[in-house]
């Protein structure tokens, strides 16, 4: 029973950390972080489930904070971090296959952000362009950035194995 109490709060902890940064790099850069065209360096962790199924709900949890504190309107709030959510499951579903992890989000938030933005916002612009702006800054934060951190944390033994739960602490 002790091992499992230590796994999950192992568990919760790596979750709250990863929604904490996610809120901190979100609102540290608010100004890039919404908008048409945006560019959130919070999304570059959006790799994280390739390392820990803990990063699904830390993910989610920091996007929703994230989006609320930086005052989203109420579908930026449930569509975005619904987004994040379908990323993260699907970069957790394919992390078998390393250069493909940051696919899922990128392609979740390309398509339903648009949405997003046309519809909660009233923004004019046609959905093809939001979404050309939308793909650019994701591709940008989780393909160029998020992949080269999770390059850099595998190479790394420690922070890998602590982010898989495989390194404990007695």
């Amino acid at each position: 029973m002790k091992a499992k109490n230590v796994s999950m709060t192992s568990f919760l902890t790596q979750g709250g950390v990863i929604a904490a940064i996610y809120v901190v790099l979100t609102l540290l850069f608010q100004a890039i972080s919404f908008g048409p065209i945006q560019f959130r360096i919070s999304e570059l962790l959006c790799v994280l489930p390739y390392f820990t199924p803990a990063a699904i709900p830390g993910l989610f949890i920091g996007c929703l904070l994230g989006n609320i504190l930086g005052g989203a309107a109420i579908y930026d709030i449930i569509f975005g971090s619904l987004a994040t959510l379908i990323g993260a499951l699907g970069s957790y579903a394919i992390r078998r296959h390393k250069p493909l992890v940051a696919l899922p989000p990128i392609l979740a938030n390309t398509l339903i952000i648009p949405f997003v933005l046309r519809y909660a916002y009233a923004m004019p612009d046609a959905l093809w362009y939001l979404m050309a702006t939308v793909g650019i800054g994701e591709i940008l934060a989780i393909g160029v950035l998020g992949t080269g951190v999770m390059y850099l944390l595998d190479k790394n033994a420690y922070v890998a194995g602590f982010l898989r739960g495989s390194i404990h602490r007695a």
